[in-house]
């Protein structure tokens, strides 16, 4: 995202996967980089209904904690271990 924006996630959550979710905003001027897992982006998503259809999204307050900023730690090596903060 080239702004602090709201991630569209669609009409569901029960579909989000993957290990990591990398955000990433302010990619032309200074990025900002955001790690979570699947399980946080659900716990975390909003609910909005316009004319009756339902869609979900990630808003920049949800992701935008120190515990996911350069959250690098999180992901560890790919073999199974974790970098220490």
């Amino acid at each position: 995202m080239s702004k602090r924006s709201p991630v569209p996630l669609g009409s569901s959550i029960d579909l989000i996967m993957g290990d990591f979710w990398l955000i990433i905003n302010n990619v032309t001027t200074e990025p900002n980089i955001y790690v979570l897992k699947p399980e946080e982006v659900r716990e975390l998503a909003h609910r909005g209904e316009k004319d009756g259809k339902v869609s979900f999204w990630l808003q920049p307050k949800s992701y935008e904690k120190p515990e996911f900023k350069e959250a690098w730690h999180r992901i560890g090596f790919g073999h199974g271990d974790q970098i220490t903060p």
